[in-house]
């Protein structure tokens, strides 16, 4: 039966009976406000498991003093709803003070892949993240997880995480999911105006055109970040940063060799609200 866990003891209890009674577990980490896109882990999940949590909990210690932690969007009975719906088994859903009670002073830093892009940005960040990961693998004690494309710096720091830290964990990634219009799904799509909804369009057709050019036979990065620049600078968008960079260590590369995995990812705000996006390729 499809259930809501919000106390930490009681989803470890959950968890081990599970993994005693022999069904493998797999967990799909979110801040909630689901979409397409979180469904579509869930769905993932449900293929490499015999039983699926997922996690609702927006983390405040990934997010910096000037951010969004306050405004994020939250709506844990539509969330719980659309995840049982999409194959979860349960929702994890602690609160804030569960997470992270009175005196703690732990935390989880991935070193050197986490101070370029998202972490040059958002000083701290990741730290936040593989903190919080961290202790959800503790609580959940999953078999496997999965985790979307669409924050690939995410995924290589749990994976570094996970090696370095000898998790026995199965780390799944799942395609970005898009709307028709090419825009990758975000929870903060949600505080677009109507202009700036349609004008963040670009950022996916700046990433096709890179890809387009790369698979053309160009090269250079500085080429392809100049020309995606050009394309941004028609919209109404700020760049904060376009990368492109080696898939696996996220080192800045001046050239795309054939046979290396290249990760092109740019991060521009509409307005005050800032969306990622990303391609993965292999020249």
């Amino acid at each position: 039966m499809a259930q809501v866990i919000r106390d930490v003891a009681e989803m470890q209890a959950t968890a081990a009976q599970i993994r005693a009674s022999g069904q493998r577990i797999g967990v799909v980490p979110t801040m909630g406000f689901l979409h397409e896109g979180h469904l579509s882990l869930i769905r993932l999940a449900r293929q490499h498991s015999d039983v699926v949590i997922t996690t609702i909990f927006v983390n405040p210690a990934q997010f910096g003093p000037s951010e969004d932690f306050n405004r994020y969007p939250r709506d844990l009975d539509r969330d719980k709803d659309l995840a049982f719906d999409a194959g979860s088994n349960y929702v994890f859903a602690p609160d804030t003070g569960a997470m992270y009670p009175d005196g703690y002073t732990t935390y989880v830093n991935v070193e050197r892949m986490t101070t370029s892009l998202e972490g040059k940005s958002r000083p701290g960040h990741f730290r936040g993240v593989a903190t919080i990961v961290a202790k959800l693998f503790n609580i959940t004690r999953p078999h496997c997880a999965v985790f979307g494309q669409k924050d690939a710096q995410q995924v290589i720091v749990v994976r570094q995480m996970v090696r370095d830290l000898n998790f026995d964990i199965e780390i799944i990634v799942a395609p970005t999911v898009r709307e028709r219009d090419g825009l990758a799904m975000s929870s903060r799509n949600s505080y677009l105006t109507l202009a700036q909804r349609k004008e963040a369009t670009v950022l996916y057709r700046s990433l096709a055109m890179a890809e387009d050019g790369i698979r053309s036979g160009e090269r250079e990065s500085k080429q392809i970040v100049r020309k995606m620049t050009d394309l941004i600078a028609s919209s109404s968008g700020i760049i904060d940063y376009i990368s492109v960079a080696d898939g696996t260590t996220l080192d800045e590369v001046k050239v795309c060799e054939p046979g290396r995995p290249i990760l092109i990812s740019l991060a521009v705000r509409f307005g005050a609200t800032r969306l990622i996006d990303n391609i993965a390729l292999t020249v």
